[in-house]
């Protein structure tokens, strides 16, 4: 042990007391600085600050970058459950302003780089269709009325060459105008479902004369056919397209000036109702007069409501939605052709149980009741999903 010249021990050992850490270094150590603070208070920062919208944009990204207007996006977001009430959640009043921002904020080329979102009247109003199709939309009506025509005015075996050959060619030209029209699916329809629709206009021509003659025990020779039912039918194909236009021009401007998804469909359904009435009165009107100038002057409801089922059914189809329409016109066709089957299984041993049903309401009620009960049914499915915006913008639309 060795001791300096002032008497103090100082013989290497360990500390004896915290030494450089003492209490007020530990007290400086703990208290906030500004570097130790500063990376928490960024992180937090962060995270409040989080964009809602950022991760719905990534999400979504296919959907903004081929939107041509915000609206696409509107009706695509729609289409995947985003409602109103969701829209808040990412600090919107509702999906309209929602679908602005992400349209603004997703990089375009060209003219489309502009995050300036077009007022609703520089907006698509709605797609194009081929040049002339208003004047197409007439041709099943003259193609029907030369075949009605012609049928009067042969006999013999001549009608039946003149009613098989008139067959083909409305086929072949509501074909053609129904692919040249609004009308136009925008997907295949569901297998079956033009041998549907066939089926009940033959059934319309022909079905009521060969029930009724059933019912009597007959037919004992050629039973008497609808043609004015048919020529009405057809003359109405004109203004099915004009509806099916006007539908589709004041939806989409709607959509345009609408700011909610709930406010749309209020005014969506309106208008489809109004639409269907018009078409139904045109139909009305067509069928009498086409009744009175052919000396038929039985009452038109059957073929009426045929025309409106057929109108709803298409209109479905032209927006996607194939399901229910092959459904119901499926279930149409099989009520008349049951009815029909059950007039003629009823002259079998111990069968005639099966007719009294179809006697009970008389051969003209049977379509009236087929077609009637499935036009209610897809006029409420109409009215549920064309009064979405997602219906009304091509290609983002739900699964149908």
């Amino acid at each position: 042990m060795s001791k300096s010249r002032t008497g103090v021990d100082d013989t290497p050992a360990a500390p004896a007391s915290p030494g450089g850490w003492d209490t007020r270094s530990e007290e400086a150590l703990a208290a906030p600085g500004p570097r130790t603070g500063s990376a928490d208070g960024a992180t937090r920062k962060r995270r409040g600050a989080a964009d809602p919208v950022k991760a719905l944009l990534h999400r979504h990204r296919e959907l903004c970058e081929r939107a041509v207007d915000p609206l696409e996006i509107a009706a695509g977001l729609e289409a995947h459950g985003v409602t109103d009430r969701a829209a808040a959640r990412y600090r919107h009043r509702d999906v309209f302003s929602l679908a602005e921002e992400m349209y603004a904020r997703v990089p375009r080329d060209g003219a489309r780089t502009s995050s300036v979102v077009a007022p609703p009247e520089d907006r698509p109003v709605v797609e194009s269709l081929p040049a002339g199709w208003a004047l197409v939309a007439l041709l099943p009506g003259i193609v029907c009325a030369a075949a009605v025509a012609g049928y009067e005015l042969t006999a013999g075996r001549g009608r039946l060459t003149v009613l098989v050959a008139g067959a083909l060619v409305i086929a072949v030209t509501l074909r053609f105008a129904l692919r040249h029209g609004p009308l136009r699916a925008r997907r295949r329809p569901v297998s079956g479902t033009r041998a549907w629709s066939g089926f009940l206009l033959l059934y319309a021509l022909c079905g009521d004369g060969l029930l009724d003659g059933a019912l009597r025990g007959g037919p004992d020779g050629p039973w008497p056919l609808d043609t004015a039912a048919l020529l009405g039918l057809g003359l109405a194909f004109a203004p099915a397209a004009w509806c099916a236009r006007l539908f589709a021009v004041r939806a989409r401007r709607r959509l345009a000036q609408s700011r909610g998804l709930a406010e749309f469909a209020a005014g969506a359904r309106p208008l489809l109702l109004a639409v269907v009435v018009l078409y139904a009165a045109a139909l009305t009107g067509l069928l009498v007069l086409a009744g009175r100038f052919l000396g038929q002057q039985g009452p038109p409801l059957g073929a009426a409501l045929l025309g409106v089922l057929l109108l709803l059914a298409r209109l479905l189809t032209s927006y996607g939605f194939r399901r229910a329409p092959a459904l119901v016109l499926g279930c149409a066709c099989a009520v008349e052709g049951l009815a029909v089957a059950a007039a003629f299984a009823a002259r079998l041993p111990g069968c005639g149980f099966l007719a009294v049903p179809v006697d009970a309401v008389g051969a003209g009620a049977v379509p009236v009741l087929a077609c009637g009960a499935g036009a209610a049914v897809l006029l409420i499915r109409a009215a549920r999903t064309l009064a979405r915006a997602s219906a009304h913008a091509g290609g983002t639309g739900e699964p149908r």
